[in-house]
Formats: C-alpha cells, structure tokens, sequence
C-alpha cells in the first residue's frame, strides 16, 4: 500500500467516513450533555441531526465494503444527507434562539420540499429511455441540485441570528465545495477523476471539524455567561456583592496596599418616587459605567447594594482624593444625579469587612454633612 492508495483508493473513501464518525461521536456526547442539562430544544435537534448523519455516513461504509451501489441505496443515501443538513443547521439556528412557528415551517418545509423533488428519483426511469447509467444520474441529479439551494438558504438566513457567523459560513462554504467536486466528478468524470474524488473524501472531514469546533465554542460562551451572570450585577453590569468582597478579602489577606471608594447617590428615593423606577435604573447604569471607567486601569468596581457602588482601588500610585473627586465631578456633570463619596485605605491589621465599613463610615459622612463630597476616613 502506497500513498496514493490511501489519498485516492476507496480506502480513503473508508477511512474518511470513519474519522467523520469519530468527530461525530464526540459532537453527539457534547450534545447529549448538553441537551440533558438545559432541556434546550436546540441541543435536541442537533442531537437527532448527528444520528442521521451518523446513520449517512455508516450505510457509506457498509455499502462500500458488503453491498453493491444500487438505485435504492443512493436514493437514501441522498435523502439522509438532506434531512441531516437541514436539522443540523435548524440546530445551529436554536442554540441561539427560540424557534418560534414560523421557523419550524421555514425548516421542515425545506424537508417536506426534499421529498417533493425525490420523486424525481422515481419518475425520471418511466420518462426517459436512456442506459441504465444515465438513469441513474437523473434519478439523482434533482436532489443533488436541491443540496446547492440549501446551502445558499442557509448561508444567507441563519447567520443574522447566531453567533460565529464567520466560521458557520467559512464551514457551508467548504460544504459547497464539497458538493461541487461531487457533482463534477460524479457527472463529468464518472467518478473517476483522483482530485475530485480526494476533495469529496476530504472535505467533509474540515466542514465538521468546524461545525465541532462552532459546538464546542458554543458551550464556552455558555459557561461564560453563566459564569459571569454568577459575578456580576444584572442591571449595572458591575460586580456583585459577594465577588468584590471576595476580591477584597485576597488583597487584604496578602497585605496589598489597596483603598476602597464607597459612593452612595444622593437622593436616589426621591428620583424613582417622582420620575418612576425607569429613570431610577437608567441613573444606575450611568453611575455604573462611569465607575466602570475610571477603575478600568486601576482596579475593579461593583455594586454593592442599592444605589451603593464601590471600587476597589489596586494601583498604589493612584491618589485617592484625586480620584474620588474626578468620580464625583463625573457623577455630577455627566448624570442628572449627584453622590457623596467616601474612601478608605488599608492599614495592617484590618480585615475586608472592617476596610469597607471605613469607607462606607466616610461616605455617611458626606451624606450627612451636604451630600455632593468627598470624604476620607479618618
């Protein structure tokens, strides 16, 4: 056995569809956990999608090493890469969105369209009295015209409305290809041309790499968001209570020279009881982002209940009563609110709870000695 047995022979043809079934396999696992965790519709139909192309791509194998290409066998053969498409990318389609009516139409409509052009397949032999061979490519050749329509369809509908548009599309594009050499090599070569026969062995090999590969990222932004939704506020995007003080406590534990900023906005009740809680929330995510901004280099910014936010200031050279003040300036000139600010720094001995009480003492201060000011603990 050389080379070109393994690159051109039906070997590579074998050993092309079992490393599809391998990257199959490990999609099939990842969807299945996934489907099992979060009862999502999308990871089911995903799932349901990669057993038939799995079953596609198994009766490839089995015809090539047991039984003889027949009329029949192409036929479902055909009509599982079809059906598997459309539930693989309806798939794709769901792991981003709901699927409302109107697109469970749009996708099983194109199935229900699938068997419509497979009559073809049984009314060409009765229309046309060519060789056995010709008939044959007839009978095939509406299906295999309607996998173009589909990749079109998909390529330009579903990217809008998911993530990874580049990579979803790099992959159709590669499937296109694929399809391509097929039919060339199929209808102009009689399967004989090498270079063809190597592009539809290997193809299919990149194009669910990427799709395995757009699964697996999948499951990273997932656990990001989960993971970040776990730390962070969901009105104001700052961190949440129980991280910053987390946060705190490491610095403090390791005897960092780090300063909290405790910020209170002024008459906060009053703002939501005469111009309504939308207001209010819209005030908090602009007071949020300026502290967002200002501790963006220099440390890290939180809510810690209310309309209190804080900052935890990690850069030893920053000078506190400059940037408390420059914090406040914002508040005032950029919102329609105002804040008193206080601020404490760490002193050996302290504990988290104890820093952030200081500076919440000195921002009670402020409040209670004109509001609109700046504090330090003394």
């Amino acid at each position: 056995m050389n080379v070109a047995d393994l690159l051109f022979s039906d070997l590579a043809s074998i050993i092309s569809n079992m490393t599809v079934l391998v990257i199959l396999v490990l999609m099939f696992v990842i969807s299945v956990r996934l489907f099992l965790d979060r009862r999502k519709k999308g990871y089911l139909s995903m799932t349901i999608s990669i057993v038939i192309v799995a079953l596609h791509y198994m009766l490839q194998i089995y015809l090539k090493l047991h039984a003889p290409d027949t009329s029949l066998t192409a036929y479902i053969l055909l009509m599982l890469k079809i059906i598997s498409f459309i539930l693989l990318n309806m798939g794709i389609y769901q792991l981003y969105n709901k699927t409302k009516r109107k697109q469970y139409v749009f996708f099983y409509g194109l199935i229900v369209m699938g068997f419509v052009v497979s009559l073809l397949h049984f009314f060409v032999p009765r229309m046309y009295n060519g060789t056995e061979e010709q008939v044959r490519l007839l009978q095939d050749l509406g299906l295999e015209l309607y996998v173009f329509v589909l990749v079109f369809l998909c390529f330009y509908v579903i990217p809008p409305f998911i993530g990874q548009q580049v990579k979803y599309q790099i992959a159709l594009t590669i499937y296109f290809f694929n399809q391509t050499a097929h039919l060339i090599n199929v209808y102009v070569y009689g399967s004989a041309n090498r270079w063809f026969s190597l592009a539809d062995h290997g193809l299919p090999l990149i194009y669910y790499f990427l799709l395995f590969i757009l699964l697996f990222e999948r499951i990273v932004e997932l656990m990001q968001a989960i993971y970040n939704s776990s730390i962070t506020d969901g009105l104001t995007r700052l961190y949440n209570r129980k991280f910053f003080y987390n946060r705190v406590t490491q610095y403090v534990q390791r005897h960092l020279p780090i300063a909290i900023l405790f910020s209170d906005i002024d008459n906060f009740k009053k703002l939501n009881d005469t111009k309504g809680h939308q207001m209010g929330d819209d005030v908090l995510k602009q007071v949020a982002q300026i502290l967002k901004d200002e501790a963006e280099e220099c440390g890290i910014a939180g809510r810690y209940g209310g309309e209190e936010m804080v900052v935890m200031v990690t850069d030893p050279g920053v000078k506190m009563e400059e940037f408390a003040e420059r914090v406040r300036k914002r508040i005032e000139s950029e919102t329609i609110v105002t804040a008193s600010i206080g601020f404490s720094k760490y002193k050996n001995g302290l504990s988290a709870e104890e820093l952030i009480k200081q500076a919440d003492e000195a921002m009670y201060k402020a409040k209670t000695t004109g509001k609109n000011k700046v504090v330090k603990y003394a």
